[in-house]
């Protein structure tokens, strides 16, 4: 494989060009192969395999995680990595799709599984990094990559706390000492990334309730626990009150998805059933979120007589970008495509399990413009009809493989 270069570094360091045609068009048809054949968390099977023999032809040795799903993969390790040697960079996909149905029309590589979707771009993160490792893999067998990289390919990030905390169980970040994603961002055009340093996304937790009461008929509420109200104060009033008691700075929301209760318009339910989320833009905030939120749904529930039980699940914290991994994206995005292609974001209400593991390693999550230039429709994550403009994955993969470059002359 021929890999042009154009900018020359310290220390004889040289930047990959761009990609060839070839792997280029490789690359979308790997893409369109996954979107087609989406999986859920932990049930990334066929993905995990797709993945594991491409890296294998690409002179890699990828170790399928003991869950039994994802991969991790090393470049340029060759045995056991002694004491002292350069941490590496590691370079993070996540692998699995959403429960919802891919309602594109006339799309070639639409999913195939009824109810499943590649509808939050993991298809493209997954492509960005197995491209980069396919170029870097490249480069070490001609003495071009200073220091080693791992590539990450983690599953289940949509199930919550995420996958990243069963990678990182499983060693994902032995010998790392600094961690790189990208996030498919459909408000940014093709050929940019979005940056920001210190917190891009959001906290994200998920609340599970039950109310109960004896029941009764709608003509002497006054005689029991009028549940269906009692649930109505639960979602308009705990919200209210939760905003109370955190700085607003923190932007600390409960957001109801979901509320159930009753069969018949003249009877009293015995039971109602609520869920929704907790977003915080504060990690200190975060940490404080259980507590005072439960203690908000029992007060409500009290007040109105009925007996509450709740799960709090807890969900990953606010993904926080480190100052020098960001300017390390900043660095090699511009090296490649130029100042222009670089802008500054906002942060996200979304959440990502990417954040566990900067609980471990400085790292940084741009995010990869993924929109047609003057393109007006707006095709947003989570959504059926979502798609990508996929130049982006030539984009993703020459960050990735200038970070790693520059990465190794820091």
């Amino acid at each position: 494989m021929s890999l042009e270069s154009e900018v020359e570094l310290p220390e004889g360091a040289v930047l990959p060009g761009a990609l060839p045609d070839a792997l280029r068009a490789e690359l979308i048809a790997f893409r369109r192969d996954l979107h087609m054949h989406p999986e859920l968390g932990n049930q990334e099977f066929r993905t995990t395999a797709a993945i594991k023999e491409r890296l294998e032809r690409a002179g890699l040795k990828p170790r399928v995680l003991p869950v039994g799903t994802g991969l991790v993969c090393d470049i340029g390790v060759d045995g056991d990595r002694a004491d002292g040697e350069p941490a590496m960079l590691a370079m993070r996909a996540d692998i699995d799709g959403l429960p919802i149905p891919d309602m594109k029309t006339d799309c070639p590589y639409r999913s195939t599984v009824p109810d499943r979707a590649h509808a939050c771009g993991h298809d493209v993160h997954t492509t960005v990094v197995l491209g980069a490792g396919i170029v870097l893999a490249e480069l070490h067998r001609q003495g071009r990559l200073p220091r080693p990289v791992r590539l990450i390919f983690q599953p289940a990030e949509e199930v919550l706390p995420g996958g990243a905390a069963d990678a990182i169980q499983c060693g994902a970040l032995d010998g790392v000492g600094a961690i790189i994603a990208v996030h498919c961002d459909p408000r940014v055009d093709a050929g940019k990334i979005g940056l920001r340093e210190g917190p891009i996304t959001s906290a994200c937790d998920r609340l599970e309730i039950a109310l109960d009461g004896p029941g009764g008929h709608t003509a002497r509420p006054h005689l029991t626990t009028d549940l269906v109200t009692a649930a109505a104060r639960v979602v308009t009033d705990v919200p209210a009150l939760v905003a109370r008691r955190f700085d607003s700075r923190s932007g600390l929301a409960v957001t109801w998805g979901r509320i159930e209760s009753g069969h018949a318009p003249n009877v009293i339910p015995q039971h109602a059933e609520l869920s929704g989320t907790v977003r915080c833009l504060d990690l200190k905030a975060w940490r404080q979120a259980p507590d005072v939120v439960v203690a908000a749904i029992d007060e409500i529930a009290n007040l109105h007589r009925a007996k509450s039980e709740i799960n709090y699940v807890r969900g990953v914290p606010p993904v926080v970008n480190e100052p020098g991994v960001t300017e390390l994206l900043r660095d090699a995005m511009i090296a490649r495509r130029g100042a222009d292609s670089v802008e500054g974001t906002e942060q996200s209400l979304g959440g990502e399990d990417f954040s566990w593991y900067l609980e471990h390693v400085p790292g940084a999550m741009a995010r990869l413009g993924v929109r047609t230039p003057g393109e007006r429709i707006v095709r947003d994550l989570h959504q059926g009809d979502f798609d990508v403009d996929e130049s982006a994955i030539a984009v993703g993969v020459e960050l990735f493989t200038a970070a790693a470059l520059l990465h190794s002359v820091r």
